[in-house]
């Protein structure tokens, strides 16, 4: 299985998509340092939104095999500037979580993930596990990116 890094501003929901991908008990707790797991790298939300830690980010990112940008649903704003894919040499998905919250608009997260470089995009409600199985599948094809 390939190996996923989550890149997302700080509640975009990364720590409870990987408790659900790894079908653990979904608990709240802030990420204060990258975690690492079997087939995820969770990174604290931090890290993609104060520009000298982003740095670290890109480092982190060799370790992965895919890189995953998460966009909450909920958010009114996007955290990816357009094309930003273009300048890592990883997959990149877009995941667009949340999208269970009153006031979710997954399609405006997706069009944000999508102008950012994003060609393959899941939707997800951790909470349900709702689209996980599918970015598993994913993670567990041998496809080019």
């Amino acid at each position: 299985m390939k190996k996923l890094i989550l890149v997302g501003r700080s509640e975009a929901g990364k720590t409870t998509l990987t408790q659900a991908l790894m079908d653990q008990e979904i608990h709240y707790h802030k990420t204060q340092y990258v975690n690492y797991h079997s087939c995820i790298i969770d990174t604290p939300g931090e890290y993609a939104q104060v520009a000298h830690l982003g740095h670290a980010l890109a480092v982190y990112t060799y370790e992965a095999d895919v890189v995953g940008l998460l966009c909450s649903a909920t958010e009114p704003y996007c955290l990816f500037p357009p094309l930003c894919t273009a300048s890592t040499n990883r997959e990149c998905i877009g995941i667009v979580t949340q999208i269970d919250k009153p006031g979710a608009r997954p399609d405006r997260a997706e069009r944000w993930l999508r102008l950012a470089g994003c060609k393959k995009i899941f939707f997800v409600n951790s909470v349900a596990k709702e689209g996980t199985d599918e970015i598993l599948n994913y993670l567990s094809e041998d496809h080019e990116g």
